[in-house]
């Protein structure tokens, strides 16, 4: 296996007990093929789970004060996918150390996204275990900082105009109305502008290609209008 000090220099983090980091780095396949009560990473990869979701779902609380639960949570997820996570334990080249059976081996375990992305969460958890919530949250800032960055002001929405009604609802039992505003341009060209109001007060409006497009791009309007003056589900006023 390639020196674990180089990892540790690409961690940015020197481990106080170096077996924790080997522990992170053994794929369940290497305790089978030996047989014997071979502890493997996947009590690690669970912990760090944790820590990562922690770490970052407290990160977000700060950076977007006013931002309800659900989008919170959107954004999260855009962070944290085993796509996301496989990356990262790509770019930390976490492959070229893991312990693997034979077989595994083989089959590409070093390069399996599954594998990565476990082997990235044990770290986390093994870095939790060695220096605390602290060194943790440092790594795990250093590794997410530019996809944080990166985030846009309000995190894409799937459905604007579900979380609308749904923020709607936890305050009235109204629900947000859409109205066409006008239709411009020619047949193959229409350009449809679409306004949203709520108990008769115009929340937003947008534009798009069709009714639809507009009316989602009037509630994402709204959605950051409600975001700009405080209101978020879950607010004490909603309720």
């Amino acid at each position: 296996m390639p020196d674990v000090e180089v990892l540790q220099q690409r961690l940015g983090y020197r481990f106080h007990s170096p077996e924790l980091l080997g522990l992170a780095l053994t794929h369940p396949s290497a305790a089978h093929e030996r047989g014997t009560p071979l502890q493997q990473n996947q009590r690690l990869e669970f912990l760090g789970d944790a820590v990562l979701q922690l770490v970052l779902s407290a990160e977000l609380y700060t950076r977007f004060p006013t931002f309800p639960e659900g989008v919170l949570t959107k954004a999260r997820a855009r962070l944290v996918n085993r796509r996301a996570l496989a990356e990262q334990g790509r770019q930390l080249g976490l492959g070229e150390f893991l312990e693997l059976s034979r077989g595994e081996e083989q089959q590409g375990g070093r390069n399996r996204p599954s594998s990565l992305a476990d082997a990235f969460e044990a770290v986390i958890g093994a870095i939790f275990l060695d220096g605390g919530l602290d060194a943790a949250r440092a790594f795990v800032l250093s590794r997410f900082g530019h996809a944080l960055e990166q985030l846009p002001a309000l995190p894409a929405i799937e459905n604007p105009k579900g979380e609308l009604q749904e923020l709607l609802q936890a305050r009235s039992a109204a629900p947000p109305h859409y109205k066409l505003v006008s239709a411009t341009g020619p047949d193959h060209d229409r350009v449809f502008e679409c306004t949203v109001e709520h108990e008769g007060v115009e929340l937003g409006r947008g534009r798009g290609k069709s009714k639809k497009e507009a009316e989602a791009a009037a509630a994402l309007a709204a959605l950051e209008f409600l975001r700009q003056k405080g209101v978020q589900s879950g607010a004490p006023d909603a309720r």
